[in-house]
């Protein structure tokens, strides 16, 4: 079978029990480190099995994605085969459409239901009764029961970092395009230099997040404990940010890659799908930058 053309079927692995066990760990470490952040205990041993976890899934990722590679570059892959990339690639997206869909589900129905609910309106409007006082409004910087559940001092203000981070993460686009139509003819020296300045936005963008949410905490009180606002705020941005920075780590990668020589105009599809990945965080950020900060 020298041409590889029939369907490969690769030999048995051990990454995928090893991915279940970094998730595991990962994914139990971030549930107990919560539970210890909200009940005021020791985070070490929580934050400690989060972070094995993360080293286990960095092993996975180093481990199993060099394998594909090797396999790439042995000539193993068929055209069928690259077409399988292309959809699963194609349908990881779409559920990481559905996972965004359904955070934004959440802040339509505190909005548009929830609070209009709590302020008396509609067939739930009994609920004004507990709170006569309560004005449904959207930043909701007064709680329906204020002594007992604090509310944030003020919101982010949308036109200054996050403005910054929207024009960042649409550079960013841009120039990953860029680096992209560059690698299709052929010139290495562009795809480089349009890819140093694609991560230089992307790790820029997470540094004002950074920043922001430092903000957040110390001048706004803004925090998980003061109401569903800083509580969509922060599931929404946190994810993002959480993506964004899957996103960089892909691209430094492919940047790795290409510096090693790696790609060529007619083979590039682990460079095609960061950049599907990329774009993809790109407009997530642009409806959270209207549906959270600014409307």
């Amino acid at each position: 079978m020298d041409t590889h053309q029939e369907y490969y079927v690769p030999q048995q692995s051990h990454w995928p029990i090893v991915a279940a066990f970094g998730i595991f760990l990962t994914l139990g470490g971030l549930g107990m480190t919560l539970s210890d952040m909200q009940q005021q205990k020791d985070m070490g041993f929580s934050l400690g099995v989060f972070l094995l976890g993360a080293v286990v899934m960095a092993y996975m990722f180093a481990g199993w994605f060099g394998n594909v590679i090797r396999e790439s570059h042995d000539g193993l892959y068929s055209d069928q085969l690259s077409g399988s990339f292309r959809r699963g690639m194609g349908w990881f997206i779409f559920s990481e459409v559905m996972f965004f869909a359904a955070f934004f589900g959440v802040l339509f129905y505190v909005r548009v239901l929830s609070i209009p609910w709590l302020g008396g309106e509609g067939d739930k409007g009994i609920s004004h009764m507990l709170w006569p006082d309560f004005v449904a409004q959207w930043p909701l910087l007064l709680n329906p029961d204020p002594e007992h559940f604090k509310a944030p001092d003020g919101i982010i203000d949308p036109w200054h970092i996050p403005l910054l981070n929207t024009i960042l993460l649409v550079a960013s686009s841009f120039t990953l395009t860029f680096a992209h139509n560059a690698l299709k003819v052929g010139n290495r020296a562009k795809v480089k230099l349009f890819m140093v300045i694609t991560l230089a936005l992307g790790f820029t963008f997470l540094g004002f997040q950074v920043f922001e949410y430092i903000e957040a905490y110390k001048h706004l009180n803004l925090t998980l404990e003061t109401g569903v606002y800083a509580s969509t705020f922060f599931l929404l941005t946190g994810f993002h940010g959480a993506h964004v920075t899957v996103g960089s780590i892909i691209l430094l990668v492919i940047f790795v890659r290409v510096l090693k020589g790696h790609f060529s105009a007619e083979n590039h599809f682990a460079f095609e799908a960061g950049s599907w990945y990329w774009h993809f965080v790109d407009v997530v950020w642009l409806c959270l930058f209207l549906l959270v900060y600014v409307f």
